[in-house]
């Protein structure tokens, strides 16, 4: 799975961190996308999840 964030949409809520800490983390000031750490149906919830939509999975 692919995923897109856009920084400029991003509202910085924390959801996806602290839904999915191993997916999605902070890491030398950088956020990190590791999609392979998790299932695509953990992934594809955090993302609906998203409330700014900053999220989206990319084929």
């Amino acid at each position: 799975m692919k995923i897109q964030w856009d920084k400029q949409t991003c509202t910085h809520s924390g959801n996806c961190v602290e839904s999915l800490p191993e997916v999605f983390k902070v890491a030398d000031g950088q956020f990190v996308i590791e999609p392979d750490k998790a299932t695509d149906a953990e992934i594809t919830k955090v993302i609906n999840q998203c409330p700014s939509g900053a999220l989206k999975q990319i084929d």
